[in-house]
């Protein structure tokens, strides 16, 4: 197994797309924080590599991991932000519901996910598989864009707390400059 560092590519190599999903009156996306997209962030050779994964999402406080694929129904979680990371195959997925972008996923890149935006996987290859992981202390829920799950689900996502660090580079990572820039950061809630 790696090591924790040897498992991540030094952040000045990290390509970042960004991307500002907001409601589109079926989903609530979330206009405040970015959806952000790691391109190689993490280094995936083999399967032996997924615990390391697992290990470096804890030490930066995302716990609660799972491995599987992404559902192919748009839906998202009102309650937690969410981390995922490629680690086979590849996949299309789709992003702040029907008319939103559509990015391509493969192992090692990571895409952080803001309380309230959609997700689905479009296709993919039969062994995509990927790991999620929330921010220690939140519990995600299920949503799918159906009109009685607003106001509710509008009151969760402005009361999800930032995380404490970027999934992968920890205090100082880039969702730390993409999500807590202009912010009053000893108040983490949105």
């Amino acid at each position: 197994m790696k090591s924790l560092l040897e498992a991540i590519i030094p952040i000045q190599h990290l390509n970042i797309i960004r991307n500002i999903l907001t409601d589109d009156g079926q989903f609530p996306n979330n206009g405040l924080l970015p959806l952000l997209m790691y391109r190689g962030a993490c280094r995936i050779d083999s399967e032996s590599d997924f615990d390391t994964v697992k290990e470096l999402l804890e030490a930066n406080g995302w716990t609660d991991s799972w491995i599987n694929g992404i559902y192919d129904e748009h839906h998202y979680h009102s309650t937690a932000h969410e981390v995922l990371v490629g680690l086979a195959g590849s996949a299309r997925v789709q992003f702040g519901g029907p008319s939103g972008p559509t990015l391509d996923f493969e192992p090692g890149d990571v895409v952080i996910i803001p309380a309230g935006v959609a997700h689905r996987k479009v296709d993919g290859t039969p062994d995509f598989k990927c790991m999620g992981a929330y921010p220690e202390g939140q519990k995600y829920d299920m949503n799918y864009g159906k009109p009685a799950e607003r106001p509710r689900v509008d009151d969760n996502i402005k009361s999800v707390p930032l995380p404490e660090g970027d999934p992968i580079y920890g205090a100082d990572g880039p969702l730390v400059k993409n999500w807590f820039s202009g912010r009053d950061q000893h108040h983490h809630n949105l």
